[in-house]
Parts: C-alpha cells; structure tokens; sequence
C-alpha cells in the first residue's frame, strides 16, 4: 500500500473497538458525513476537496487521508487538487506550503491506487 493508505487501515481495528464504547456518536457522525456529503448544489468531489483544505488548514494527517481518498473516488482532477491547495497556501501561509505537499502525495498515491 502507500503511507496514508496505511495510515487509515491503521485506524480500524481501534474505530471498531471505541464504537463498541459509543457507538451512538459513530452513528450520528455517519448520518452527519452522509447528509454533508451527499450530492447537492456542491458535488461531492466539491465537498471533498473542501474537507481537503481544512484538514490541511487543521494540520490533520488522518483528515488528509481520508478526505483525499474520498476527492478521488469522486473524481477531483490533479488540476482541481492543485488550485485548491494553491487558495490552501495562500490562506494558511508557511504551515500550508509544508502540509499543501502532505496532501498532494496522498493525491498521488490515492489517485494511483484508485484511477
């Protein structure tokens, strides 16, 4: 696999055993991320790549991970990912020119592993 695809894999085993703790604030979370993120006047590739800009903005690894896979499974062209990590560096200034490459690599690799 690849470093952010690792990284999330990474994450099940202890997801699961925390939902079985609170399960309930999983749940309500899906319910949230699946409303948030269904099609709407913004795409989903759309809303993605936003997710996308906060996590950078928030300096989140797994956020990275997982909002990129998801820009990629909903089509965020390479040209869509780079814009927006350009409006990213701008906004974030020196933090973003450090987590903007962070999350260009979880583009590359994800976009490798799902076309």
């Amino acid at each position: 696999m690849g470093h952010y695809q690792d990284m999330l894999k990474a994450n099940q085993a202890p997801t699961a055993e925390l939902k079985e703790h609170i399960g309930e604030t999983y749940e309500g979370f899906a319910q949230m991320y699946k409303k948030a993120f269904s099609e709407g006047a913004l795409s989903p590739a759309v809303k993605e790549l936003i997710a996308v800009a906060i996590a950078v903005s928030d300096e989140c690894d797994g956020c990275i991970a997982s909002h990129t896979r998801g820009a990629v499974r909903h089509g965020a062209t390479e040209e869509e990912f780079a814009e927006m990590l350009s409006v990213v560096i701008l906004m974030n200034g020196g933090p973003g020119t450090i987590y903007g490459p962070k999350a260009w690599s979880a583009y590359k690799e994800f976009k490798e592993r799902y076309g």
